[in-house]
């Protein structure tokens, strides 16, 4: 009978999404496959059944992927999907991977309580830097050297130690108390978090001390798959401007996805994503309003929501004047609730041009802001200001403040990042 049952459960794996820079298209057919195969996205890889990683890995890359998969029960497979046409094929290999190892799992190790003991035994033998922790969230002391040696003095050589591993050091916060010092990063492999993103940070209790903005070494010269149509145009090639409204409307859904997800809404969040794929897909754009209209009305009819994101990573001109971004202003301006609130109106603007067949760049206004993000993109300017925002932030905002902000790491993958404070 578990045979059955666990056959069963391989017609619906779990997958846990590792996502690459450069990858956001592929990213997206596989987030509208999964949907439609009904399969669940793990919140962590312990928790999965499939590693499925967004994009072509490069040999700085195979590291923290061997660490993510080392981190999934066994049976481990991990599938590369580094294009959208390939989805469903490699998905469907995948999952006929899965169910020939299947007599394995007859021998007893296919019981969940008994794949995660034996994941945490198999952790405890792996080599010194690696832990049964998510690897979106760990300890920077083993799991990235450079994020604490040679950098504003954060070094771990003086700190005690524990069965070889360092403990958390202590100084005074910003009460006078004297209280740890804790070195984390988080991503890259984060569910709902910017690809191939990782963010060191100097934590006393629960208040960030200090941050440092990093990305995993991936470099591409495919450009931002959300500014594609206006590159295209700007190249000379014939856009129309309803392809444009459409990435556009997509884009600020893409984003209002992850921020809900983030924030606990599941089901809106979810919501969110399916219009985004279906602005995508070209559907018409009356029932799409009409869906899409519901969406505004719940989430900004939302007290809770409201109360949850006001006041979280508010962004004044004066920073973004400092951070190189005054241009930005109002894109990255305000707080999280108010940047949630502009996504939403902005695509629902963007609903009006889907049909327009005009070419991109004809007709508008002398000066008029380009692009999903503008002519000149945020991205730049977000990955320099995070380390100021972050500072004196409680942890548990964190996430939430990246998210409202959602930097396109696409375009980090093509441009050099801004380092910000050391960690």
């Amino acid at each position: 009978m578990r045979s059955i049952a666990l056959r069963a459960a391989m017609t619906r794996p779990a997958v846990f999404l590792a996502v690459l820079p450069g990858a956001t298209e592929t990213r997206l057919a596989i987030e509208t496959e999964l949907r439609r195969r009904g399969w669940p996205v793990a919140a962590s890889p312990a928790s999965a059944d499939l590693l499925i990683v967004c994009g072509c890995p490069g040999p700085d890359s195979s590291e923290w992927l061997e660490y993510v998969q080392s981190c999934l029960p066994r049976p481990v497979h991990r599938v590369v999907v580094d294009h959208p046409g390939r989805v469903g094929p490699l998905l469907d290999a995948g999952q006929a991977t899965l169910v020939e190892r299947m007599p394995f799992l007859r021998s007893g190790h296919g019981d969940p309580a008994r794949r995660r003991v034996e994941s945490r035994h198999l952790s405890r033998n792996r080599p010194h830097g690696h832990d049964e922790r998510d690897p979106g969230e760990e300890r920077t002391a083993h799991a990235d050297d450079d994020a604490h040696t040679g950098h504003g003095g954060h070094e771990t050589h003086g700190m005690s130690e524990v069965a070889g591993r360092p403990m958390a050091e202590r100084a005074e916060d910003r009460d006078g108390l004297n209280l740890d010092r804790l070195h984390v990063s988080l991503g890259p492999a984060l569910q709902d978090w910017p690809a191939g993103l990782i963010l060191h940070c100097t934590l006393q209790g629960d208040v960030v001390q200090a941050a440092r903005i990093g990305s995993i070494p991936i470099r591409t010269d495919r450009a931002s798959f959300w500014n594609e149509p206006w590159l295209l145009a700007a190249r000379g090639e014939r856009v129309a401007r309803g392809t444009a409204a459409r990435r556009r409307c997509a884009a600020r859904l893409d984003s209002l996805g992850r921020l809900l997800a983030v924030a606990g809404w599941a089901d809106p969040a979810a919501r969110a994503r399916r219009l985004r794929d279906e602005a995508l897909a070209g559907v018409p754009p009356g029932s799409f309003a009409r869906e899409l209209l519901r969406l505004v009305r719940r989430v900004e009819r939302s007290r809770a929501l409201r109360w949850l994101l006001a006041d979280v990573g508010s962004v004044a001109a004066p920073l973004i004047d400092e951070a190189g971004g005054a241009g930005e202003a109002s894109e990255i301006g305000g707080d999280a609730h108010d940047r949630l609130v502009r996504w939403l109106h902005e695509a629902r603007r963007a609903v009006a041009g889907f049909d327009d067949a005009q070419p991109l760049g004809t007709g508008e206004r002398p000066g008029l802001r380009e692009g999903p993000r503008g002519v000149s993109s945020p991205t730049q300017a977000v990955l320099d200001l995070l380390p100021r925002l972050l500072l004196g932030a409680e942890f548990a905002c964190a996430r939430i403040i990246i998210a409202s902000l959602d930097p396109d790491m696409d375009e980090a993958a093509v441009a050099p990042l801004g380092g910000g404070p050391d960690a």
